[in-house]
């Protein structure tokens, strides 16, 4: 999933501040532009790690317009940070299912050409997670 993530102009005597809009009390710093990305990773796999050993759920991402168009972050670079967020989500199981095969060639074709997904799992997985996400 991609997070969105603010990030404050730092200077010789400040660090590069960094906000993640979608997560609520997650922030970090870097050095300079690629270290506060590379520390927004950190921070935000770290507060998953908490999250999941609580059994709270992931928080789900907007997209970069939505925080862009508020005032808070005015003045502020944004980037965006994957995560996969299925590995917060519990162990793994297996199930058989049926799906019609129009369907299993499109989630296949699909996956073919976003490695983000990396297999037809991670594709229903995302996919289900998105639809409960928006459930809410």
């Amino acid at each position: 999933m991609l997070y969105p993530i603010a990030i404050s102009t730092g200077d010789e005597e400040h660090a590069w501040g960094v906000e993640v809009p979608d997560i609520p009390g997650c922030y970090s710093a870097g050095d300079d532009l690629d270290d506060a990305m590379a520390m927004a990773r950190e921070a935000i796999e770290g507060h998953f790690e908490i999250l999941a050993e609580d059994g709270a759920p992931i928080p789900s991402a907007q997209k970069v317009t939505v925080h862009a168009a508020n005032p808070q972050y005015a003045g502020c670079t944004w980037a965006v940070v994957d995560i996969d967020v299925t590995k917060y989500l519990g162990k793994a199981q297996k199930l058989n299912i049926t799906l019609p095969g129009y369907l299993l060639n499109r989630i296949d074709e699909y996956v073919l050409h976003h490695p983000e997904e990396k297999s037809r799992s991670g594709f229903l997985a995302s996919a289900a997670l998105k639809v409960l996400q928006q459930a809410r």
